[in-house]
């Protein structure tokens, strides 16, 4: 990206950049290639008019949140990628008056610690989200959750922030939320409400703790993982079944292209070692879902994002 070009995104915006950022070796996977550009607006307004300018330029444009459930090319990223870790992207308030349980959080709000401060307040509602590494941001984005719920559960309200910088909100009924996935196009989530219920604290607590157990105790969280690699698919009834176990039944579990590899804990993880590259896991995935397709002529979807300057990798 030229300087000159540069100055014409960001110049007279309250923000803090970086070229050439490894946003990959910030990510859950732990490789990948640079951004050309990280942004770190520390206003709504600075990442308005960033929006509204990367618009009018047809400058791809990104949000990073925890990187949780994200691959980074090996060859990186164009454009522009936003990080919203400023303290005005991660406020949040409960509101108790009027009889409303109500939560606002800024959508670059980490979702552990508000968790932990909804339990100690005797807020219930959240508690699915124990054990999901996200942003809100991320989380409504793509509709996180698991057997204990989803995100979209306790939601009133989503704001947003359009790719020409504009404020809208949303009600829940607006939204058409499904499985890993809310349908929102708006490339901002700038913030949400959500509907919680008064309990008491230990209580709360304790089912937090209970759901991070009953992951931990199934899937690998101590290793290099970006989650599930594939949404679980749809059986010939609708309903969905475990990716997982049919890659396992496919005896893929421990199978590795370079330092990608399918975890033996759960076969829906790859883990990645030091030095492996994006597209070992990239190679692997496919293999995954060719190996699949051959055993059950069902064709697996990724649940990991994908980013590249060649914009949609296909394997």
């Amino acid at each position: 990206m030229s300087t000159r070009f540069q100055s014409t995104l960001l110049g007279d915006l309250d923000v803090k950049e970086t070229l050439k950022a490894k946003i990959g070796a910030s990510t859950y996977f732990k490789i990948g290639g640079c951004a050309d550009l990280l942004v770190h607006p520390r206003s709504t307004d600075s990442l308005s008019m960033l929006l509204q300018r990367c618009h009018n330029e047809e400058t791809p444009f990104r949000v990073l949140g925890r990187g949780a459930n994200l691959l980074v090319d090996d060859v990186g990223v164009d454009g522009v990628v936003v990080k919203l870790d400023h303290p005005c992207f991660n406020q949040f308030r409960f509101n108790n008056e009027d009889s409303e349980n109500e939560l606002h959080v800024m959508g670059g709000k980490d979702l552990a610690p508000l968790l932990m401060e909804a339990a100690r307040c005797g807020f219930q509602g959240l508690d699915a989200m124990a054990g999901i590494p996200a942003t809100i941001g991320g989380a409504i984005r793509m509709n996180a959750g698991g057997v204990h719920g989803c995100i979209s559960d306790a939601l009133r309200t989503v704001t947003c922030l359009t790719d020409r910088g504009e404020l809208v909100t949303y009600d829940k009924k607006s939204i058409s939320f499904g499985y890993r996935d809310s349908g929102i196009t708006d490339p901002i989530i700038l913030s949400a409400t959500f509907e919680l219920q008064e309990c008491d604290p230990v209580v709360v607590r304790d089912h937090i703790k209970e759901i991070f157990a009953w992951k931990s105790s199934r899937q690998p969280l101590a290793d290099s993982s970006a989650g599930c690699a594939f949404k679980n698919p749809k059986d010939e009834h609708g309903q969905r079944i475990s990716a997982g176990k049919l890659i396992d039944e496919a005896g893929l579990k421990g199978h590795s292209v370079g330092g990608a590899t399918v975890s033996d804990r759960h076969a829906n993880f790859i883990i990645t070692k030091p030095n492996t590259s994006a597209n070992d896991v990239l190679t692997l995935m496919s293999q995954v879902r060719d190996r699949v397709n051959e055993s059950t002529g069902i064709v697996l979807q990724r649940e990991v994002v994908v980013w590249s300057r060649n914009l949609e990798v296909q394997r």
